[in-house]
């Protein structure tokens, strides 16, 4: 999905059944454990859930249309290797000679697998 697309309520649009979508995004969050890429995309669609339209439907048939196309992408997580947690954070305070913003970041590692990453730009 791009980010500069805007969902919006789409209260004249036609209300499709509420389970079904309920459904298609509860196993869409399932998938972002190891599909980080679609986090933005589902995250989006999971907020109409309560009153979803057929926009909001196409929207995650969207995603289920790019997984299919991207079956080779993804996080994969091997059974050799330790399960050892690991955090880094890293920060650097008004570092930037120009604007004095801040960059910090922070990653956690499981073994040798990143899990999770941030960074950050801060003006001071």
């Amino acid at each position: 999905m791009n980010t500069s697309v805007k969902m919006d309520m789409d209260a004249d649009g036609k209300a499709v059944d509420q389970t079904r979508y309920r459904a298609l995004i509860g196993s869409l969050l399932y998938l972002t454990a190891s599909r980080p890429d679609i986090t933005f995309a589902v995250g989006v669609c999971a907020r109409f859930q309560s009153a979803p339209k057929e926009s909001h439907m196409n929207a995650a048939k969207r995603i289920l249309r790019y997984l299919k196309g991207s079956q080779e992408v993804g996080l994969w997580y091997p059974k050799e290797g330790g399960f050892k947690l690991i955090g880094y954070s890293d920060s650097d305070y008004a570092g930037c000679r120009v604007d004095r913003k801040s960059t910090s970041g922070t990653c956690q590692m499981l073994g040798n697998r990143l899990i999770s990453g941030l960074s950050r730009s801060k003006i001071q």
